[in-house]
């Protein structure tokens, strides 16, 4: 490097190992790419040099094992050397003195270690295949040669020099400088003395010439925004969820009851950490009846009011909230109550935060340099370069990192269609095609096959669900089989339609009537979630309560029906916290749901009816064992539109029916004849429009009798009353004897 061009010796003490002029000053600045090639213990021609670099020490000795102390003699910019007539390194320590200081100090010297990174950690980065790649780089308390302390390690391939600086030197590091493990692009230290607890940056001098100091992309924990400092740490949480994992790699996903209640942690009861919401999350949604949390992304951000989307810290979890380890808490907590976690995960773009990803080591290095397929034009933020091998390892590690840390049992993937397309959000001229000519990004689609193909590997059971708007091919199709190899996708499709469809007048609703049941045209193209999200709520859109027309009571029947319609419609289910009570108000990160709603009681009867419909799906199978079989879907009745009105049947393997009745119409329905499979009594196990929710009483009083008249084809009908915006479930009076 230019700056070290000048190979002359200084005047050096006799029999040292000699360094050259401009080596001694970079290393004296911290700047040198090989730092221990010069500090250290160095044999040399049958004798022993040492060398260290100590600013501003009035003396420094070097102490050998026997306890001989052998002085140090200044040399060059802070930097003191020694001569040892012995012809092998042996341990040592350092006795440094400094001005104004009484007694002299004993230090263990960071470069007499050797790497903390094996041979195949930096193949396997090399070739960006380290699937535990949280192990090898980041801040690891370890104890070396029986020596606590704790090692550094950062990919950072273009710099020209990194130091690591913190709580433990000052934030001076000029003594810790890393050294460069050759064309790994990994920079190393293992530094004595470090601690769990201690606040670290890495100062990276870039290719470009500027020195920056950043946060290291792998750490696990971090100081709490707006500080944005690494924290060295440990874990040594116990686990108690081995019944759970175990239960887990033997359940078939498509096949189970998912109820899945999205949660924005820091909104839900403001105040609340991991610990206290162990304790009330858990209890909450046990009481509700969903099977699974999602968490709104929970890696570490700067910026609150992105909700988590902004990442900045992949594998850290947020410190707003309390420790990792108090976070692993929450979650065995949870699965202690038999309720599964998903949790949000970014890999479609980072923030431009200086002291985070952006130019890392002064060049383009987790992001594309080409504008036009590094920076989102929506967002203001960068797009990975997943087509680099080391950062698409980064961020399939990351993912196994949540799935096996963390026990999480399942990632929703944000804004997949974001990645797929390369003229996303983007004018003619803005964007670039794939080698082919195409607008597909092929990079990104061999990125998310790894992914989940990785993830399925090493987490049995797990779920990997995209949120994907577009009608991209095989999102949910095995990745053996040219697909994506997601487990599930969010139906954007059905959201849209059919909150476009209640928030129609009635009396327009018949000519919208296949925005409920275009659905069922493509349901079995792809595995699907039916998202009732916090993008629903937010942005002016209104809550999910005042999407409806009408006065007060309109709108809460219209909710506990549409609620109704999505719980028993084929897919699984997700409720974003609030809509189950029907908050009235949009959704603010900023403030906390409002409880105090429950006092009144419509929106104590949309709690206790999401409390119920969770009960009934998970009492009649019928309900979710078949959502991807045709099979298990029979419509009753899908072409009364003229009525707001429509019935279908759900059917398990055995092929036991629940037939479903959802009346968008503010005029209830008397002597409504549907036809129905079998004969018998049917029972009316959940009426929405039941006083216990608010509603107005319209019902069955609790069953009613199939009568052998044909209707469409089929042997028995009944006449029913369909409550007027209002949903009723009827099963064989046998499958509850049963």
């Amino acid at each position: 490097m230019a700056e070290h061009s000048d190979p002359r010796p200084v005047p050096q003490l006799a029999g040292a190992l000699p360094i050259g002029r401009d080596d001694l000053a970079a290393t004296a600045a911290g700047r040198y790419h090989d730092p221990h090639s010069v500090l250290g213990a160095q044999e040399y021609e049958g004798r022993v040099t040492v060398r260290t670099l100590r600013p501003f020490a009035q003396s420094v000795e070097v102490v050998l094992p026997d306890g001989t102390a052998h002085p140090m003699t200044h040399e060059h910019e802070g930097i003191w050397v020694a001569v040892l007539d012995q012809p092998a390194v042996t341990p040592y320590t350092l006795r440094v003195t400094w001005p104004d200081t009484a007694e002299p100090v004993d230090l263990i010297d960071p470069y007499r270690f050797l790497p903390t990174l094996g041979e195949l950690d930096i193949h396997l980065i090399r070739e960006g295949r380290h699937e535990e790649l949280w192990r090898a780089l980041g801040a690891h308390v370890r104890t070396v040669d029986e020596v606590e302390g704790t090692s550094f390690a950062v990919w950072a391939p273009n710099a020209r020099a990194v130091q690591v600086v913190g709580t433990f030197n000052g934030w001076d590091g000029r003594s810790h400088a890393l050294r460069s493990l050759g064309s790994s692009g990994v920079w190393e230290i293992f530094v004595p003395g470090v601690a769990a607890g201690d606040t670290y940056k890495f100062r990276i001098l870039g290719a470009d010439g500027t020195t920056r100091d950043k946060a290291d992309p792998m750490a696990r924990r971090t100081e709490v925004p707006p500080a944005t400092g690494s924290v060295v740490t440990s874990s040594d949480f116990e686990w108690s969820d081995d019944a759970w994992l175990a239960q887990r790699a033997q359940q078939d996903p498509l096949a189970s009851r998912i109820s899945i209640y999205e949660v924005h942690l820091g909104s839900w009861r403001p105040g609340l950490g991991y610990m206290e919401l162990a304790t009330e999350l858990t209890e909450y949604v046990s009481e509700l009846g969903f099977t699974h949390v999602e968490l709104m992304p929970l890696a570490e951000h700067p910026f609150g009011g992105s909700w988590g989307y902004q990442v900045t810290g992949y594998y850290a979890p947020t410190s707003r909230l309390g420790s990792p380890d108090e976070l692993r808490h929450l979650i065995d907590t949870l699965h202690g109550a038999g309720i599964g976690v998903i949790m949000d995960w970014v890999p479609a773009h980072f923030p431009k935060d200086e002291w985070a990803l952006a130019r890392f080591d002064g060049t383009s290095l987790y992001e594309h340099a080409d504008p036009r397929r590094g920076e989102h034009p929506d967002w203001g933020t960068l797009i990975f370069d997943v087509g680099r091998n080391e950062v698409r390892n980064f961020l399939v590690a990351n993912a196994c990192y949540w799935l096996e840390e963390f026990h999480v049992d399942g990632l929703r993937v944000d804004a997949v269609a974001s990645m797929l397309y390369l003229d996303y959000s983007r004018e003619d001229g803005q964007w670039v095609p794939n080698q082919h000519g195409g607008r597909e990004d092929l990079d990104a689609i061999a990125f998310l096959q790894e992914t989940n193909a990785t993830a399925y590997k090493r987490a049995p059971g797990i779920m990997m669900i995209a949120e994907e708007s577009t009608s991209f091919p095989g999102v949910t199709r095995p990745t053996h089989a040219g697909g994506l190899g997601f487990g599930f996708k969010w139906n954007m499709g059905w959201m849209h339609d059919t909150l476009q469809y209640i928030g129609q007048e009635p009396i327009h609703r018949q000519y919208h009537h296949g925005d409920l049941t275009f659905s069922m045209v493509y349901q079995y193209s792809e595995s699907f979630v039916l998202p009732i999200s916090h993008d629903e709520v937010v942005h002016g859109k209104g809550s999910l309560l005042r999407k409806a027309p009408g006065d007060d009571w309109q709108q809460a029947a219209t909710l506990r029906a549409y609620l109704a319609f999505q719980w028993t419609h084929p897919g699984k289910q997700l409720l974003f916290m609030g809509s189950e009570f029907a908050q009235g108000t949009e959704w603010s990160e900023s403030a906390g749901l409002p409880w105090w709603l429950l006092e009144y009681p419509l929106h104590r009867g949309a709690q206790q009816l999401v409390k119920d419909l969770n009960a009934v799906q998970a009492e009649f199978d019928s309900l979710f064992t078949r959502d991807q079989d045709p099979g298990g879907f029979e419509w009753l009745i899908g072409d009364d539109g003229g009525h707001n009105t429509l019935a279908f049947l759900r059917r398990n393997p055995a092929g036991d029916p629940v037939a479903v009745i959802v009346n968008f119409s503010s005029e209830p329905w008397i002597d409504y004849r549907v036809p129905l499979p079998e004969g018998g009594t049917w029972l009316e196990v959940l009426n929405s429009d039941s006083p216990v929710y608010g509603g107005s009483g319209v019902g069955n009083l609790g069953r009613v009798h199939s009568e052998p008249v044909p209707m469409h084809g089929r042997d028995h009908s009944v006449r029913v009353a369909v409550p007027p915006l209002g949903a009723v479930i009827f099963v064989p009076e046998r499958l509850r004897e049963s």
